[in-house]
């Protein structure tokens, strides 16, 4: 895909939308991180269900550290893998308190030191959090780059390094949520709502759908 395509893609995902969001719920650099971390392999929907009950009664490091992990684990219970999750958001939270001031640091390197947080779930909190560049390349935004020409790649941290390398300048800060909100309403897996894409004229997949 050559450089004006990519620059009208994103120049009408801008337009239909010019202050994309995450669909998870917060109102802390915290209460983010907590929610990306919740998130894997669930639906942002079941997670702001959960924060919505947890985050009134706990919502700092060191609220939520002082549950427990079995105290935690109550109101996170109705999200998958929610064992796990509570001992890696406790210990996250230990050391956020010991080490971090009990603030969310704004570096990936001290991010990904957190149980828990990965580099996509780093790029996440970096991106929309402290509004840094970064890339977070989940299964939705991984399937638009490769379908649609974007950005093919083989695994996720060579589609990062091509958006981060093709996205246009202009639109890099927001490019990961126009296109996890493509992937995840649209650009769907089975079969992509080609009828209904904005930029279906422009997307180099040969297999192209109807919306019948």
């Amino acid at each position: 895909m050559n450089a004006a395509k990519r620059l009208e893609i994103f120049r009408r995902l801008h337009e239909d939308n010019p202050d994309p969001k995450t669909e998870l719920s917060y109102s802390s650099p915290f209460e983010l991180l907590i929610a990306v971390i919740l998130s894997a392999q669930a639906t942002d929907v079941s997670v702001n269900k959960a924060t919505a009950r947890l985050y009134p009664v706990a919502n700092t490091p060191q609220a939520i550290y002082d549950l427990g992990v079995d105290g935690l684990s109550e109101y996170i219970k109705t999200i998958g893998l929610y064992n796990s999750k509570a001992r890696n958001v406790i210990e996250t939270c230990r050391m956020l308190v010991e080490l971090h001031g009990g603030e969310v640091p704004q570096t990936r390197e001290a991010l990904e030191a957190l149980p828990g947080v990965g580099r996509k779930t780093a790029n996440v909190v970096l991106n929309t959090a402290f509004r840094q560049l970064a890339m977070a390349v989940d299964t939705h935004i991984f399937r638009v780059s490769n379908r649609t020409g974007i950005a093919p790649g083989k695994n996720v941290v060579e589609v990062e390094n091509k958006l981060m390398k093709f996205v246009p300048k202009d639109y890099l800060l927001d490019a990961h949520h126009w296109l996890i909100l493509h992937g995840r309403y649209v650009c769907i897996a089975r079969k992509p709502r080609c009828g209904s894409c904005r930029i279906e004229d422009l997307c180099e997949y040969k297999a192209k759908t109807s919306d019948d």
